[in-house]
């Protein structure tokens, strides 16, 4: 009786859990787009100013490299930034055409880990009342169903192997 307790107790955490991801997928898509717009407008920038110029993005910045040990920073910064941007553009890109259920297969789109710590931050755990937060919540609580029977199982046979030694 305990262990199916202990099981269901599992299974329903996992439940809980797994059916949020849903909108904690949203939300970090959400922000994920403000900050791809945010970098795309100093990317733009960037460029603009280079064009004004008459350089090329590359040319600008190697300019702005050999300009003594502020303009190198300044360089590294801006290229960080750029490379930041495309890297970003390109998740939200393959997170925006992923479905609800794609986008647990496109986990590895959500590595911005300051992203991420601001959609936890403003994020509120609710029960889902969609399809696919229901199917998440079910596939939650087949796995922790699972999961801690397994545990179980596997923690009951060492103590009777314990009993016997």
């Amino acid at each position: 009786m305990i262990v199916r307790a202990i099981t269901l107790a599992g299974g329903l955490a996992g439940a809980a859990g797994l059916s949020q991801f849903p909108e904690f997928s949203q939300q970090y898509t959400q922000r994920l787009g403000g900050a791809v717009d945010e970098l795309g407008r100093f990317v733009a920038e960037f460029d603009t100013d280079a064009a004004t110029l008459g350089l090329s993005r590359e040319d600008a910045l190697g300019e702005l490299a050999s300009g003594g040990e502020m303009g190198r920073a300044r360089a590294e910064t801006v290229s960080s930034t750029i490379d930041r941007h495309d890297r970003l553009s390109a998740d939200l890109a393959a997170l925006q055409e992923a479905g609800p259920f794609t986008r647990a297969y496109e986990l590895r789109r959500f590595t911005d880990t300051e992203i991420a710590a601001r959609a936890w931050q403003a994020y509120k755990p609710a029960l889902p009342m969609t399809f696919e937060g229901a199917v998440f919540a079910g596939v939650g609580l087949l796995g922790g169903m699972g999961l801690m029977g397994g545990l179980l199982t596997g923690l009951g046979g060492l103590l009777r192997r314990g009993r016997r030694a």
